[in-house]
């Protein structure tokens, strides 16, 4: 087996099923000057985690036969770990990452029969342009970032358009902290980031996305600049009820 797994249903699905999850809704297509966010919504999304890419493969099969003509696979990704868990630009990734109970309370639903321990994430496919990041002189690419690569830590007089300064959670109210997981991707062609957030609603990642789209200020997040999302869509994870999903929610 995976190390672990989470399963995440969209809205298509609980529709098809004649129910309704509150707080579940399509991920919107949204544009800003000159970027522009995709909805490229699903019914469903898993995640498999785990170090052996054989058990993985058998995982993954496994799933797709047992969904059957249910659901047909759309997609799959193989992402991996960077370096010392750095985003392929070289900086390191989800530094701000709530822990412990901080964690719990940014990323789970705090109550509600079948509901009580479920999360909402968001899930996006960035495709970076190195070639082009790389050919910004050191101190843009910092710029463009909002950190030093060197020490990691914030530039406090980064421009307003710093990606950390756009997406800076604690900015937000109320506050907009997600417990992310995303991880690296290459395909041999293009490579990025498989952006992954954990929310007790997705209202926390929605709001932070207005914002690095210049929805909010019209300063568009510098992220913009080398890097694209082509997919972007929204799931609820059920909670787990000892070894399976809690479905009590949906009348399962």
């Amino acid at each position: 087996m995976a190390d672990w797994g989470i399963v995440g249903l969209g809205a298509p699905l609980i529709e098809t099923l004649d129910q309704h999850v509150a707080g579940l809704r399509p991920f919107p297509a949204l544009e800003g000057r000159g970027c522009q966010a995709p909805s490229t919504q699903q019914a469903m999304w898993i995640l498999l985690r785990g170090d052996d890419r054989s058990t993985l493969f058998e995982c993954t099969t496994q799933l797709v036969d047992l969904l059957g003509e249910a659901l047909v696979l759309d997609d799959a990704l193989d992402t991996f770990r960077y370096r010392d868990n750095r985003d392929l630009t070289g900086y390191e990734d989800g530094t701000e990452n709530p822990k412990d109970d901080d964690a719990a309370a940014a990323a789970l639903v705090a109550e509600g029969e079948g509901r009580q321990g479920s999360s909402f994430v968001a899930v996006q496919r960035w495709v970076h342009d190195l070639q082009r990041f790389r050919g910004f002189p050191a101190a843009q690419r910092d710029a463009t970032i909002g950190r030093r690569h060197s020490d990691n830590e914030e530039i406090e007089d980064a421009p307003e358009s710093a990606h950390v300064k756009r997406s800076a959670q604690e900015s937000f109210t109320p506050e907009a902290f997600m417990v992310r997981h995303s991880m690296p991707w290459d395909n041999g062609k293009q490579q990025g980031t498989e952006f992954i957030a954990f929310g007790e609603s997705s209202d926390r990642f929605e709001h932070v996305l207005r914002r690095m789209l210049g929805l909010e200020d019209d300063i568009v997040d510098a992220l913009f600049s080398f890097s694209q999302p082509i997919s972007g869509s929204y799931y609820w994870c059920p909670p787990r009820q000892g070894d399976h999903l809690d479905l009590r929610a949906i009348g399962l």
